[in-house]
């Protein structure tokens, strides 16, 4: 959400953002709801000054022994009016919070105009692995190795989803405990959040028209499964002020994520780079104004060295105005080698939110107890999403006798050097 005052001040700069998004959005409307609701909030306080005024002299009237007939008759007259109005009033309220609700945030100057053609890679990192044989997809591999079940998965639960079997077993969980480990050391709290948040919570994490082919909801409750522990961990402090003197807030979540990915992907179809399940750890901070594009570029830096770390060739990408989120003022993407696709692919992204979501939530901050409060500025970065890092692995450490060699950073929680 953007603050309305920001926005009739600068119609230009938003338009220009709608255009640069590539995105509908009845800007007119809004401004019309906006004019119409504040004029109407000026009335009703008018008519209800009035009221108060009618009843004093009502009572006054009535003390002094005179006939209060007209000033009644007339107070009837005016509450019936103002009930009317009030009537009209939480109406147009309800249309400009639900049109509101769906504006993109503003776009730093610095992301790239355009569709998905026009995204920038930031910075490259590592060898791409050469090969003496023919190399192997993470679905082969994973079948020789006998690592997944996919045809029982399909059975149980229906396309997109698999058991993890054996040694891929043990390492997912090495990279969760890895990457736990990892942010630890780099000074962040541990969270395991709820797997289901309310509308109202989930509201504020996201643009919740846009997301509703993509989330699932329980039938017949208030709860929605998280699409990544962001929208639970945002949540977290929905209407409270922060203390400003312990920003920025550093939150390392580990949790399962729930998407219904619906349409064709071709061969992402197959095996665990796109499913309805996965495990990911995020990164989140609730950072002050001045500091968030720091702890952006920190956040993107850290993700990058846990990569390293694993010795997956990877690329940093900054996405262009049409093929970001609309929530995300900027958003890097990672996306690491895979040599059974001869491709970079995206496992991991990161956005500065600046206070677009907090302005949902209502998460504030202030520095001393007298002074204003502001909103806090919301960044989100994944770590890790261990099935496709998982399948990097299998595809770029695979060897010649069909086995996968383990990361070194890795081979402690393992226990052993292959697979």
């Amino acid at each position: 959400m953007l603050d309305m005052k920001m926005i009739r001040e600068n119609l230009e700069n938003i338009r220009n953002m709608l255009k640069y998004r590539d995105v509908q959005f009845d800007l007119d409307l809004l401004l019309e709801l906006d004019k119409k609701r504040r004029e109407m909030i000026i009335t009703t306080d008018e008519l209800r000054k009035k009221k108060n005024e009618m009843s004093i002299k009502i009572s006054e009237a009535k003390k002094a022994g005179s006939d209060a007939t007209s000033i009644i008759q007339e107070m009837q007259s005016v509450s019936a009016e103002l009930t009317k109005l009030e009537g009209v009033q939480q109406n147009t309220e309800l249309e400009y919070t639900k049109l509101a609700l769906t504006i993109p945030n503003l776009l730093d100057k610095s992301v790239p105009q355009g569709d998905s053609t026009a995204n920038k890679e930031i910075r490259k990192w590592g060898d791409i692995p050469k090969f003496d044989f023919e190399v192997k997809d993470h679905i082969d591999i994973s079948e020789n190795l006998n690592l997944l079940e996919l045809e029982r998965a399909a059975k149980t639960a229906g396309a997109r989803f698999y058991y993890l079997k054996g040694d891929l077993v043990k390492l997912n969980q090495s990279l969760i405990q890895f990457g736990l480990d990892f942010l630890s050391e780099n000074g962040y709290t541990m969270f395991q959040p709820p797997y289901m948040i309310n509308r109202n919570s989930m509201q504020g994490a996201v643009i919740l028209d846009d997301f509703e082919d993509v989330i699932y909801k329980i039938e017949d409750q208030d709860l929605y499964l998280i699409g990544t522990s962001e929208h639970a961990m945002v949540s977290m402090h929905g209407n409270e002020i922060l203390d400003g003197n312990s920003l920025p807030t550093k939150y390392a979540a580990i949790s399962p994520c729930f998407r219904k990915e619906a349409g064709a992907h071709g061969k992402d179809q197959k095996g665990i780079f796109r499913v309805h399940q996965f495990e990911k750890i995020e990164q989140f901070v609730f950072s002050k104004p001045e500091d968030s594009w720091n702890q952006h570029e920190n956040m993107i830096a850290i993700t990058e060295e846990f990569f390293q770390k694993l010795e997956i060739p990877y690329r940093t990408v900054l996405l262009s105005s049409g093929d970001m989120g609309k929530i995300s003022a900027k958003t890097y993407d990672v996306e690491v080698w895979m040599a059974g696709q001869n491709a970079y692919r995206e496992v991991a992204s990161c956005s500065n939110c600046l206070d677009y979501q907090s302005r949902r939530l209502k998460i504030r901050f202030r520095d001393k107890t007298n002074e204003d409060t502001q909103y806090a500025h919301t960044l989100n970065s994944t770590l890790v999403a261990t099935e496709r890092t998982m399948v990097a692995i299998m595809e770029n450490f695979q060897t010649k006798d069909g086995h996968v060699n383990i990361p070194n950073a890795l081979q402690k929680y393992m226990g052993k050097k292959t697979i």
